[in-house]
């Protein structure tokens, strides 16, 4: 069933890139934004990580944290927060778990090209300080970007 906007968001405990249980509900009383993205190291997925990277101590300021997630595993995840510098969690859904609860399934990533099979969409989901989704986008494009603007305003 897929998710709106008012809907709970479903929680998940994901291992990050250096093997730490991450929770989501452990964040309560903070805004967090849930960014999926299909795989690590490719073009477009960092371009939007290194965005949100850059742009961390906006965040900040609207009490948000930043939460990558990937069907990689936490070891191509660590190389990738360590060669971009990142500065909030990657994690780890190789169990492709939570992409299926948030309803982000990408069947194949690259058709002919890259048969990578199963990985997320690109996908932003802001979950307010109780929990409770306030703002999300599902791009089509795997290419594409998400709306940057949109998801400060929403945190504002």
């Amino acid at each position: 069933m897929p998710i709106k906007v008012g809907d709970k968001a479903p929680d998940f405990t994901l291992f990050n890139q250096d093997g730490e249980a991450v929770t989501l509900s452990s964040f309560k009383g903070k805004n967090v934004v849930v960014l999926f993205f299909p795989a690590a190291n490719t073009g477009a997925c960092t371009t939007e990580m290194c965005t949100f990277r850059d742009e961390l101590k906006e965040y900040e300021i609207l009490n948000a944290q930043l939460l990558g997630i990937s069907v990689d595993t936490h070891f191509a995840l660590k190389m990738f927060h360590e060669k971009n510098s990142y500065n909030f969690p990657l994690l780890s859904d190789f169990n492709k778990k939570v992409i299926k609860d948030y309803d982000v399934v990408l069947d194949v990533f690259v058709p002919g090209k890259f048969d990578y099979f199963n990985t997320a969409k690109r996908a932003v989901f802001v979950v307010d300080t109780n929990g409770v989704i306030k703002y999300f986008e599902i791009l089509a494009n795997v290419g594409g970007q998400p709306d940057f603007e949109a998801i400060k305003k929403t945190l504002a």
